[in-house]
């Protein structure tokens, strides 16, 4: 296996918090690149600085459901670094009701965050990713591949973005590009959180996985010698809930 990622360029979006932000410090302590997007400034930039003292660290504030935002983003990429080694999207948005209250307006948000953005950043970018013979990862959800209620634009959103890796996998292994799904179930982040809230259904916190799980499973996947490419991961807690 590769001892580490020096000298290699990392995109994590959703970098602020959760898998995202556990991902960036699993890369920086492999001695990636890291460049950090994301909506929340302070965070991004502290999380910035943090990393700086692992690795070279990067911010570029980013709404991922603006187009502009996106274009600004692959500017920065190619002015700042001229390559991009890893991309990985873990950013995402969720909003809870069922199909007959939920309003129009909330899908179009998920749809934009978690579906469009992907598929428009992954575009923009592919030329870099194919000059280095890169790597992208969709950190989708246990709702990628399932359903529950209340959750059914949300997991829309999942099942189509498993179609976008699945096609793009077929569509650029002749590049060298290898291209990962990983499933995680409950996971202790801030969306998380957020979905309990909503909900009023508590999870016991040992029945979580943890952001550093999740982001172990995607290094070790990444660093797999180029004989292989794993394409599907799908990850749970041992606890009782999934």
């Amino acid at each position: 296996m590769q001892a580490d990622f020096r000298g290699r360029v990392a995109l994590v979006t959703g970098a602020s918090s959760g898998i995202g932000r556990a991902v960036v410090r699993a890369l920086a302590e492999r001695g990636a690149t890291v460049c950090l997007a994301g909506r929340e400034a302070s965070r991004l930039y502290a999380l910035r600085d943090e990393m700086q003292a692992l690795s070279p660290a990067h911010a570029y504030v980013s709404d991922l459901a603006q187009d502009e935002d996106l274009d600004r983003l692959r500017e920065f990429l190619v002015r700042d670094h001229a390559r991009l080694d890893l991309l990985i999207h873990s950013a995402g948005a969720i909003s809870l009701g069922t199909i007959e209250s939920m309003p129009v307006s909330e899908f179009d948000w998920q749809y934009r965050v978690n579906l469009r953005a992907p598929f428009l950043l992954t575009q923009m970018l592919l030329p870099l990713l194919k000059a280095a013979q890169g790597q992208i990862v969709f950190v989708n959800s246990s709702v990628g591949t399932r359903v529950k209620e209340r959750v059914g634009a949300y997991a829309a959103t999942k099942h189509a973005l498993k179609a976008i890796a699945d096609t793009l996998r077929m569509e650029t292994n002749q590049f060298g590009i290898r291209v990962l799904s990983v499933y995680p179930g409950n996971t202790a982040t801030p969306m998380q959180q957020a979905i309990q809230q909503q909900s009023g259904q508590l999870i016991a916190p040992e029945n979580l996985l943890a952001p550093e799980d999740v982001a172990a499973v995607i290094v070790n996947a990444l660093l797999l010698p180029r004989t292989a490419e794993v394409t599907d991961i799908n990850i749970r807690p041992l606890g009782k809930a999934r």
